[in-house]
């Protein structure tokens, strides 16, 4: 029997490197939802699309070609696994993410991949809408101060010279976008397990959730 793993959060709540680190300890799929909204946003800022142009934007979604090769994503044939990562797509993407006709184009392509396979995905809407029948569905969570912090030390790591009221700022931002948009909001799924990780490092999630998937006899 296959089974799928839906983790949710806010941004720098850790969901992408817990499920990475679970997909590869798991040899299951990974798949980072976040990265194909990043994906839509580069090409829209690319093309210096409005994006209150609707009608060029549905262009885009309908025209792109978005692939999974190991941990990198492809736009177009091209590996963009480091310019989706970019500040100007992080700040923008939340904008990208709520359009109605991007969610609805990429949620139908999430759940594509997953069918008859063994999965895990992150995202904001994965439990709720993309997964709803996932067999563990977890929300993680951490304070604003310590996803900047978190967010903070990985662009310092990279050389970048960042501000951290700023990132303070952007986040709240996204989590304000995220929470209230109409479509598929950030909301913790009513079967989920709420996991605040402020105080944990990384093995501590990863264990934990290692440790439900065997309460549940899935691995």
């Amino acid at each position: 029997m296959c089974y799928s793993v839906a983790i949710d959060g806010p941004a720098g709540s850790g969901k992408s490197t817990v499920a990475k680190m679970i997909s590869k300890e798991l040899d299951i799929i990974y798949l980072d939802t976040g990265a194909m909204y990043r994906a839509v946003t580069l090409k829209v800022l690319s093309e210096n699309v409005d994006f209150n142009d609707i009608s060029s934007i549905k262009g885009i979604v309908d025209s792109i070609s978005i692939d999974f090769k190991g941990n990198s994503i492809y736009l177009d044939g091209k590996d963009v696994s480091e310019d989706i990562r970019s500040t100007i797509v992080t700040n923008n993407v939340s904008d990208i993410a709520k359009l109605d006709y991007v969610r609805t184009k990429m949620v139908a392509l999430q759940q594509k991949i997953a069918s008859g396979n063994n999965i895990i995905m992150d995202g904001r809407d994965i439990g709720t809408i993309v997964l709803p029948d996932a067999e563990l569905k977890v929300f993680l969570t951490a304070s604003i101060e310590e996803r900047a912090r978190r967010r903070f030390d990985e662009l310092v790591n990279k050389g970048k010279d960042v501000d951290m009221e700023v990132l303070k700022d952007e986040i709240a931002r996204r989590d304000k976008i995220d929470s209230e948009r109409s479509n598929s909001p950030l909301v913790q799924a009513d079967d989920a397990i709420l996991l605040d990780t402020s105080s944990m490092n990384i093995n501590d999630v990863i264990n934990f959730i290692l440790g439900k998937l065997k309460d549940r006899d899935l691995i």
